[in-house]
């Protein structure tokens, strides 16, 4: 099976050679006391009511304050907010702290909170943060440093939505040029400039309220290629990498530059989305036969170089609700074809080469993905199905996914916190535009318990719901669970304090240092 990938790392290795002393990158300035980043692609929005991309995400969150934030395990914690409590199952209070300034030196105040949240919530700004706040009936400011926020019903996860920046007053909203929109924030680092497609530099913000971070600055080099990335890396002009890294590479920088590599376990959650209309994945027998087939430690191991852990579920183990007695999904290839049978797909001529019946399979044309994909294509031909795979760039294959033109595709789910995200992802009433349930699964009981949830404070109760849609859920098999990335850090000698997030949040960017001051372009 893995016979053509066995020798993908000769190939790279022979690749990386013949690239390397090649003039590649942007040969832009950068100052020499800066840190550079290597990413995989340019934010699409920096402005935090409209961020909805990781890496938009990752750097906004370093420009702007949010009354809450998740720390490196995935807790909340206060940022702004010195305290908070909730009043009652519709009520939240929050005191902000005093001497907080935004890069342009005015004051933060509740009233800066209350007008965010107030713009966020205007219909004719259309931000995609409105839908799951739209239980916020209003903000109510309470002196300069107090703010409350009123919801129309009991929602329990609406702490996880405190986590958005914080703009000033009278911000304005995005025009035509959204990518470069990026009000003041009062975060450890200020927007300092963007060259569009090639950086996006930050600038220490010196009246941080936590203290001026140790770094001069970040840069953010935009590098698609994966293979560039790893010359850039080895050339010294981009400092760290996490996660937007070919596993095949990993040996080669061992073996051919400074890198420390490190892996942690990470919550970003790997599926095969499933379409539940189409006439045959319409049965719950072939969903679970098709989850029989995958031989995942394999992929695994000789795919992705042991850089995952095989998934039961949306949840990790890191996850407060994640339920462990949730079993894995052997590979059984003899049991699939028994459930093929039971759903009345016999395998027509044996051992022969006619399938039981063929599906299509989207992906993107990244080339970890096409393996990955051919791997599940002859893993699936063992038990009798035909699948073609059809590869796009992301903005085609994203486009077809969101609007429902699929059989199976794979994509991951980042940044998974609360586990209301079973909501948005598997709720009847969440099928797109009003949620990301886009394969059409339907199960009132399951309706019934992610309402619940929602409802419910007692966390203990909370759980006792999510281990149940759990359950549930996995018979059903709406995804198909692959596996949980591992968090994986590529850092120079040099780039010292810089601590991993699950969700691959770069905030602890804010503590990290320069041992010595590198040679940069």
């Amino acid at each position: 099976m893995f016979a053509s990938k066995a020798c993908s790392f000769c190939s790279l290795t022979i690749i990386i050679s013949l690239l390397t002393g090649c003039k590649v990158g942007s040969e832009a300035k950068t100052p020499l006391d800066y840190l550079v980043i290597g990413i995989e692609s340019s934010p699409s929005h920096l402005d935090p009511r409209y961020v909805t991309d990781a890496n938009s995400s990752r750097v906004s969150s370093l420009i702007y304050s949010s009354l809450l934030r998740l720390d490196n395990k995935s807790r909340l914690v206060g940022d702004l907010a010195e305290h908070w409590t909730m009043i009652d199952a519709q009520t939240y209070s929050f005191r902000i702290r005093k001497g907080v300034k935004f890069h342009d030196g005015r004051a933060l105040t509740a009233r800066d909170v209350k007008y965010t949240y107030d713009s966020i919530m205007d219909r004719r700004n259309r931000s995609p943060k409105r839908g799951p706040l739209r239980v916020l009936e209003s903000v109510e400011q309470l002196g300069s440093q107090e703010i409350r926020f009123h919801l129309s019903e009991p929602y329990s996860p609406f702490l996880e939505h405190c986590t958005i920046g914080i703009v000033p007053v009278d911000s304005g909203m995005p025009g035509e040029n959204r990518s470069q929109h990026a009000p003041p924030g009062s975060g450890p680092f200020t927007l300092a400039g963007i060259n569009l497609g090639e950086k996006v530099y930050l600038k220490a913000n010196s009246s941080y309220w936590e203290g001026k971070p140790p770094l001069a600055g970040l840069a953010f080099q935009i590098v698609p290629d994966a293979i560039v990335r790893v010359l850039e890396f080895k050339k010294g002009t981009i400092q760290l990498l996490q996660n937007d890294i070919e596993p095949d590479t990993l040996p080669w920088l061992g073996k051919n530059t400074d890198a420390i590599v490190e892996t942690n376990p990470g919550t970003t959650f790997q599926y095969i989305g499933i379409n539940l209309t189409h006439p045959i994945l319409k049965h719950r027998d072939v969903r679970q036969a098709l989850a029989h087939s995958i031989d995942r430690e394999a992929i695994i191991r000789h795919i992705l170089k042991d850089q995952a852990t095989a998934a039961n579920g949306l949840l990790s183990p890191l996850n407060w609700a994640h339920d462990d007695s949730v079993p894995h999904w052997a590979f059984d290839p003899a049991k699939a074809q028994r459930l093929l049978d039971q759903a009345g797909y016999p395998d027509p001529d044996g051992d022969g080469p006619r399938p039981r019946f063929k599906l299509s399979f989207k992906t993107t044309n990244i080339d970890l993905r096409r393996r990955i994909a051919e791997t599940l294509k002859e893993q699936l031909s063992r038990v009798g199905i035909e699948l073609e795979v059809r590869a796009y760039e992301w903005g085609t294959f994203y486009s077809d996914i969101k609007k429902g033109n699929f059989h199976l595709y794979s994509l991951a789910w980042v940044g998974i916190a609360d586990p209301d995200v079973y909501y948005n992802i598997f709720h009847s009433s969440s099928v797109p535009p009003n949620g990301d349930n886009r394969g059409g699964y339907r199960n009132p009981r399951v309706d019934h318990l992610l309402e619940q949830g929602r409802r419910e404070s007692d966390p203990s109760r909370r759980k006792a719901l999510y281990h149940r849609v759990q359950q549930i859920v996995h018979k059903d098999l709406p995804y198909i669970p692959l596996w949980w990335v591992k968090n994986v850090v590529v850092r120079k000698p040099e780039v010292v304090g810089f601590t991993p997030y699950p969700d691959g949040d770069l905030f602890s960017l804010r503590r990290t240092s320069l041992r010595q001051a590198p040679h940069l372009q």
